[in-house]
């Protein structure tokens, strides 16, 4: 069975985290990430200058880039479960498309047996909104699962020539409603597209899950 390894930091701590430092080979993991704080996400192409820094702060979240791409993700300790899977190349798709829906494929599996909703995986190119380009939650990317049309599991992708590092998350409480306030420019007139979530989600059953049905294509 593939290891599983808790990780516990703040968020910028854990977005830091590189699978891909100190070694020539990597070996399949699955991290369960448990934050230590809350924070808003930036994705590796956005600027700090679209958030309104005071209100960020006044709302308890620091500010991270992550290394992989998308929108801004509100990330809540309590309201979320945060697994990313580790894979050396060749055990997934070796095209960006294949092995998102890949790993899109097995967290459906994971969270059907908690949920009598049908649960989607999306494998189109992305479906932007008008939010998308700003919140990561309101774009649809290859392999993202959906519950009623809404995103349920959000998904970013980081490759190197030691493998890939597919970052995965669940909400078990909705934030959609944090994003507008946090965004110092001028927005969309309309609200971003709801956020689905599923409730008392356990982190530690899912990434054991997940790397239970880890295999090599």
């Amino acid at each position: 069975m593939i290891e599983v390894t808790e990780r516990v930091g703040t968020v910028a701590e854990l977005h830091g985290d590189d699978p891909f430092t100190g070694s020539d080979h990597v070996t399949p993991a699955v991290w369960w990430c448990r934050p230590t704080d809350d924070a808003v996400v930036l994705g590796s192409r956005q600027g700090v200058h679209l958030l309104d820094e005071p209100a960020c702060a006044r709302a308890g979240l620091s500010i991270v880039r992550r290394r992989s791409g998308g929108g801004v993700v509100v990330m809540r300790r309590s309201s979320l479960v945060w697994v990313d899977v580790i894979v050396p190349p060749g055990f997934a798709p070796d095209d960006v498309r294949g092995s998102m829906v890949w790993i899109g494929e097995i967290w459906r599996d994971v969270l059907a047996s908690r949920t009598d909703r049908a649960l989607v995986v999306h494998r189109g190119g992305l479906s932007c909104s008008e939010w998308s380009d700003l919140v990561g939650f309101s774009g649809v990317g290859p392999g993202e699962v959906l519950v009623d049309g809404a995103k349920l599991v959000g998904l970013s992708q980081r490759r190197t020539r030691l493998g890939i590092r597919i970052q995965g998350l669940v909400y078990s409480s909705s934030v959609a409603r944090e994003y507008r306030p946090l965004f110092g420019g001028d927005v969309p007139a309309t609200d971003p597209p709801g956020q689905a979530w599923l409730p008392d989600l356990d982190g530690r059953s899912i990434a054991d899950e997940l790397a239970t049905k880890l295999t090599p294509v």
